[in-house]
């Protein structure tokens, strides 16, 4: 019988189509000439001139502020609800789900008009607390979701046993609970980490004049053409990125 030639021809599509253009773009971030589709040889000068760009890395940081604010705010709020659909037999919790989930499913732009409209009734002054409202809306069904998956693989016997021989429910959720869904919060607050970092359509409508995140940031510098020092700065966050990555695959290998 012969063996199908389909796994490899997958292989190969998916490397072309997403690792050649990755690629691609870190090495031209060493290219010498301002004009990126042309080599002129060798250089570190735009790495130089990226680590120099105060803008940018005003931008950086407000990005990983708002990451970090709306993970840990996200991390509280989709924990406790997805312990609470699990302890809790009403008929909504399947709906209270659904309902969770929503904000991943709805397109970027119909979420960013929302807010938008929402914070213009309320009165918000726009900048870092509408960004951060907005990106936790988005970021918590990823923590739920992780949670609730993980929560479905836990025996409820432990807890009960725990409960039996006197522990309040404070000790119990810190004691048994809590360390066992570690791993799948710290998978959600990676996963919406990084869509909020990333995210640029709904931070467009929220964000104020004065506060700027690394993804618009980029986006308004492209208007003009692709540079080598975005190439740069992309390479930077490729190597941050997969860092991040391969220890969190470290970390669930060692307490899966």
């Amino acid at each position: 019988m012969k063996k199908s030639k389909f796994p490899a021809i997958y292989l190969t599509i998916m490397t072309i189509l997403t690792f050649v253009p990755i690629v691609v773009t870190i090495v031209y971030s060493f290219n010498a000439s301002k004009i990126t589709s042309v080599w002129g040889g060798f250089s570190l000068s735009w790495y130089e001139e990226l680590f120099h760009d105060r803008d940018l890395f005003r931008a950086l940081r407000n990005s990983l502020i708002l990451g970090f604010a709306a993970c840990m705010i996200s991390a509280v709020i989709g924990t406790l609800g997805a312990i609470g659909v699990k302890r809790t037999n009403w008929k909504i919790n399947d709906v209270i789900s659904y309902i969770s989930t929503l904000p991943i499913m709805i397109p970027e732009i119909i979420l960013g008009m929302v807010y938008l409209a929402v914070f213009s009734f309320m009165g918000f002054k726009f900048g870092m607390l509408t960004l951060i409202i907005a990106h936790t809306s988005f970021c918590i069904p990823y923590i739920f979701m992780m949670v609730s998956d993980r929560l479905i693989g836990m025996d409820p016997q432990i807890e009960e046993a725990a409960r039996d021989l006197g522990a309040s429910p404070v000790q119990v959720f810190f004691d048994i609970t809590l360390p066992s869904i570690v791993p799948a919060i710290l998978s959600g607050l990676l996963l919406s980490f990084a869509m909020s970092f990333d995210d640029v359509v709904i931070s467009v409508f929220v964000t104020g004049s004065s506060v700027n995140t690394l993804p618009i940031k980029i986006y308004t510098r492209m208007k003009t053409g692709v540079t080598p020092e975005i190439n740069a700065l992309a390479t930077v966050m490729i190597l941050v990125t997969m860092t991040i990555l391969v220890l969190n695959r470290v970390y669930m290998r060692k307490h899966s």
